[in-house]
């Protein structure tokens, strides 16, 4: 039986998005759910919020799967410098979304890939920057009522309906906005020798 030279790939993250995100590069890879405190800390740069979480993620899984390639990821929307988070409420959501119609917001979307073997970590915050419409408070009930979108920074899934809310996106990654930026972590696996074109 030939056995896979490649080490464990282990996604620290619960969400379904990004597992099917990473489900697109054709590698075996495991969910392992981090339990760590996600507040930012007083004071923090969303960018400075996003990158330390997605470490501290990583760092949860690896101390358990010590020889492992483990990825954590984290995201922060920022509107005006200050970071939004899920809203978690239908009312927090019409208010997040009432607050971004006709304007620009950021998404941080922060990456670590954490080598278990060699104690290497890589880091990235790949931005994203999405343009609301001008939505009338009947558009946005309507849509919070078709998708309840409440587990998710700003309101919106843009891989799904959420993406008739937005006018423009701009970013070098298509893949960060819904959470995992794949370019980012296609070169990060590439620079810790792991095979993602093996023959």
């Amino acid at each position: 039986m030939h056995q896979d030279p490649r080490p464990r790939l282990i996604l620290g993250s619960g969400s379904p998005y990004r597992r099917e995100l990473l489900e697109r590069l054709h590698i075996p890879f495991e969910v392992a759910t981090p339990d760590i405190d996600e507040t930012p800390l007083a004071g923090e740069a969303p960018e400075a919020t996003a990158l330390r979480l997605s470490q501290r993620k990583a760092e949860a899984i690896a101390a358990h799967h010590p020889a492992a390639l483990v990825i954590g990821s984290d995201q922060v929307l920022t509107l005006d410098g200050a970071q939004m988070g899920k809203p978690g409420t239908h009312d927090k959501a019409v208010a997040q979304l009432r607050r971004m119609r006709g304007r620009t917001a950021t998404f941080h979307s922060a990456l670590c890939l954490l080598d278990g073997r060699t104690g290497t970590v890589q880091l990235a915050d790949v931005q994203t920057r999405v343009t609301m419409r001008d939505l009338s408070d009947a558009e946005i009930e309507a849509y919070l009522q078709l998708e309840r979108p409440y587990d998710v920074a700003g309101s919106a899934k843009s891989e799904g309906l959420g993406i008739a809310l937005l006018a423009r996106v701009e970013s070098d990654d298509p893949t960060a906005l819904v959470g995992l930026p794949l370019i980012a972590l296609t070169g990060m696996l590439r620079q810790a020798g792991y095979p993602l074109l093996a023959a």
